[in-house]
Order: C-alpha cells, then sequence, then structure tokens
C-alpha cells in the first residue's frame, strides 16, 4: 500500500547508486581465500605513507570539531594552483560536490545536459532538483561537445561533463573545449569532472582547466582525493570556480561536512609527489600490460586515460561478471553503462592485472569467444 507521505516529485524515477562489491562481502558469500577488487577504480598502492602519520596525529583529538572551512587545505591548494583560498569547495567526495552544483543552480523544469554512457550521479541529482537531463551519446566512445551544444535550449543550466569519461577513460582536448566554452552562452554552467585526470599521459593536449576559470567564470572544475590520492574511504575532494560561484556553492555545504582526519590527510597527501608519481607508473605499466594480454586474447579495448580500462567480450558482461566473481576477481559489468558486452576494469597492482587476465582467460575457454557484436 502507497503510503501519502509527501515525498519529493524529483524522488521518483531514481534508482539507488549500487557499488561494486566489497572484497569482505565476496568472501563471505563465496567461501573464497583470495578476491581481488578491480570493480571500483580504488588505488591499489593505498596512500601516501605520510597520510597514516596525519591519521594518527588528528586522532589525538577526536573530540573537536573540525575546521568547517578546510583552512588549511584551501591554503595549500591555493599554493599550488595559484587560485585564491575562497575560489575552493571542500566537500565530502565528488558525489557531495557534484550535488552541490545541482542545488546551486539547477530548479524544478531546468534542464541539464550529460554525455552518455558517463558517471549516472550527474542525472540522479538533477532529477533530486526536479530538473530534466538531457543525454547525448558517445560518438566512438568520446564525448561529442559538438553534440552537446546542439542540445542547448533556453531550459538548460548545467553541462555535465566527465574528462578523462567514466567509464570509456577517453578525453577531449584543450582546443575542442576551448572552442566548447567560446562557443555556448556564458550563463550555462559547465561542471568538468576531472577525477582521473592525474592518470593522464603527457602530450595529449589535455586542458589545464583550472587556469582557464578566470577567463571562463561559468567554468567550475571538480577534483577528488579519491583515486591517485588513495583517500576513497575518507571521502573529500574540491571543486574549484569563480569566488562567486565558490561563495554560492558553500552555502549548501553542511558546516562540518569533511571531517578532521579526511582534511589532514588530503593535506600530506598533496605535499607527497613521489607517491602520487608512482601509482602513475604502477597504472601506466598496468595498461601497458592490458593492452598486450587483451591483444593475445583477440578481444576489442578502449585505449585509456583513466585508472580503468573498457575490454569487448563478445559476451554478457552480467554473465562473466558471475563467472570471474567465482574466480574470486571483481569487475564491473558493462551492463552498468548500456554496454553489454563489454567489462570495465580497474587497473590494479601487477600481481592483481595477471590474476585478472588468467580468470578472464579461463571464463573466456577460448580468444575465439570474443564476437564481433559491439553493443
Amino acid at each position: 500500500m502507497s503510503s501519502a507521505l509527501p515525498y519529493k516529485k524529483g524522488l521518483h524515477g531514481i534508482d539507488p547508486y549500487i557499488p561494486g562489491k566489497r572484497l569482505e562481502e565476496v568472501v563471505k558469500e563465496l567461501g573464497l581465500r583470495q578476491v581481488i577488487k578491480l570493480a571500483s577504480n580504488e588505488n591499489p598502492l593505498g596512500c601516501s605513507p605520510h597520510v597514516t602519520e596525519a591519521v594518527a596525529a588528528v586522532l589525538q583529538a577526536p573530540s573537536r570539531y573540525p575546521d568547517g572551512g578546510s583552512s588549511e587545505l584551501k591554503a595549500e591548494l591555493s599554493r599550488l594552483t595559484g587560485l585564491g583560498p575562497q575560489q575552493f569547495v571542500i566537500g565530502a567526495g565528488s558525489f557531495e560536490l557534484i550535488a552541490f552544483v545541482a542545488e546551486t543552480f539547477i530548479g524544478p523544469g531546468d534542464e541539464a545536459i550529460m554525455p552518455t554512457p558517463s558517471f549516472s550521479w550527474y542525472g540522479t541529482v538533477t532529477k533530486l532538483q526536479e530538473g530534466r537531463i538531457i543525454q547525448v551519446p558517445l560518438t566512438a566512445h568520446r564525448v561529442d561537445l559538438d553534440a552537446i551544444k546542439r542540445e542547448i535550449t533556453d531550459k538548460t543550466k548545467v553541462i555535465w561533463l566527465c574528462n578523462p569519461n567514466n567509464p570509456t577513460g577517453t578525453i577531449f582536448t584543450s582546443e575542442q573545449l576551448s572552442r566548447f566554452l567560446q562557443d555556448i552562452p556564458s550563463s550555462i554552467v559547465v561542471a568538468m569532472d576531472e577525477a582521473y585526470c592525474d592518470f593522464v599521459t603527457g602530450g595529449q593536449g589535455y586542458p589545464d582547466t583550472l587556469n582557464w576559470i578566470g577567463q571562463y567564470p561559468n567554468l567550475i572544475v571538480l577534483r577528488t582525493f579519491s583515486k591517485i590520492y588513495g583517500l576513497a574511504s575518507l571521502r573529500i575532494g574540491y571543486a574549484a570556480a569563480s569566488e562567486e560561484t565558490a561563495g554560492y556553492m558553500n552555502r549548501c555545504r553542511q558546516i562540518f561536512n569533511v571531517n578532521a582526519v579526511a582534511q589532514a590527510s588530503a593535506l600530506a597527501g598533496l605535499k607527497d609527489a613521489g607517491f602520487r608519481e608512482r601509482v602513475y607508473e604502477n597504472n601506466r605499466l598496468g595498461k601497458e600490460y592490458f593492452y598486450k594480454a587483451f591483444g593475445e586474447l583477440g578481444l576489442d579495448y578502449i585505449p585509456t586515460e583513466a585508472s580503468f580500462i573498457m575490454v569487448h567480450t563478445g559476451q554478457d558482461s552480467d554473465t562473466l561478471y558471475q563467472q570471474l566473481l567465482k574466480e574470486g576477481v571483481i569487475i564491473r559489468p558493462g551492463s552498468a553503462y548500456g554496454m553489454r558486452k563489454w567489462l570495465r576494469v580497474s587497473i590494479g597492482t601487477m600481481e592483481e592485472n595477471r590474476i585478472f587476465i588468467e580468470a578472464l582467460r579461463k571464463v573466456l575457454k577460448a580468444p575465439e569467444a570474443a564476437g564481433s557484436s559491439k553493443n
């Protein structure tokens, strides 16, 4: 029996976000001794040793409230980027920051545009504000900025972009983005999700968006400490924008939205460039290994600029997901993105990568299993 309670209209038609299975969950369900998780794009090397030291220091005073303005973290971000401290919004990871953008700019009847497949949370937060999400298909697995421009109407308030795009790992260049920003109305917010920007290889023409905010006040850059910094469980990230936009977004923020452990960890992570370089190099080598292994298996894949890769198996991804699970390997089935014959695999340690390839080889039975369909 349905309730007469006044649930918000924006909640209708929204499916809860389903994260990847936890290691402990799979071990318990299947009784396996060894399980590896390559489903959630987590950092396979953990976090900087400086972070563990910072956490120990903060935990000496857990009874104290955290810095409600994340002032030390903003000061360090300002020093590193040249932006003013008041141009930053600190949030509990990209999820909260994306929600702040929607809360600040989207209202009932407004439209927001996103590429598809991409990060589904953009659509969720738009609907929560009773807005309408317009989805624009990728072209050759890449965000099609020209196609997005064609969908702009007088109701468009926000354009969500993910660069590198999740789940395809592809990027658009500085030249392409510059032309796009010049062509669209300056009244439309462009929310640039750069969760995986630290994994992009050089020479690709990747845009330095933090330096563009002065020229394009409608640009908001979203970054996270979950990926290359390895702080996913602590939930912390930042938005960079014009001082005016950051001021409005901060009005959406709870007073103590980011805890003291997360703030101290992010600050420590920013100061350890050596750790980030090791993570980047592990990711680069992992990509090369996967490219070679997929080639030997006769499988197509999408060259990636992120910490994950999409591989086309020619078989139903949900079936392969269950088969790999029984082998102790957790991946992300492409069906979650409308790519039912693809798998998204996080790049792990070299040992984890090898375990995955051996498990994949086993469940596919033979290289010929990769069919010609590209759905």
